[in-house]
């Protein structure tokens, strides 16, 4: 859970409206190669449930809120995002769900990689077998 990080972006405040940003690597731990955005959710439904095994990512609540759960293969935590100017640092190997979505939110994710269907983790047993092995050969 070390490397999970919540940012707080730079928020340049005006009374026409407020703007944030990120660049790499003065927030961003990673050079973005591919964005994508969750929106139009209904109530109840649940995101994610899946682990990347080499990518990384931000996620950003641009409107609304939501609940991130990620599990490091060894414990839980859970983030709420509600403020454009947080962004949560999910690292590769990182199971993650992201939950309890509100009305007309908006979750945007940028990620250190192009999309490769191989790098998904979308079994939770298969993903905590992974955890195990790479905490055994980290040992070794």
């Amino acid at each position: 859970m070390n490397d999970i990080k919540l940012l707080q972006l730079p928020k340049i405040e005006d009374p026409r409206g407020n703007l944030s940003f990120f660049e790499y690597p003065n927030q961003l731990p990673f050079q973005v190669k591919r964005t994508y955005w969750i929106y139009d959710v209904p109530g109840g439904e649940i995101r994610g449930s899946h682990a990347f095994k080499n990518q990384n990512e931000i996620i950003i609540a641009l409107s609304g809120s939501f609940d991130i759960v990620l599990h490091d293969g060894f414990e839980e935590r859970k983030f709420s995002l509600n403020r454009s100017y947080y962004g949560l640092i999910v690292p590769k190997m990182t199971w993650r769900r992201i939950e309890n979505f509100s009305t007309n939110s908006l979750a945007f994710i940028a990620t250190d990689m192009v999309f490769e269907e191989n790098e998904y983790i979308r079994d939770f047993d298969e993903f905590l077998i992974l955890k195990q092995d790479e905490k055994n050969n980290d040992c070794l």
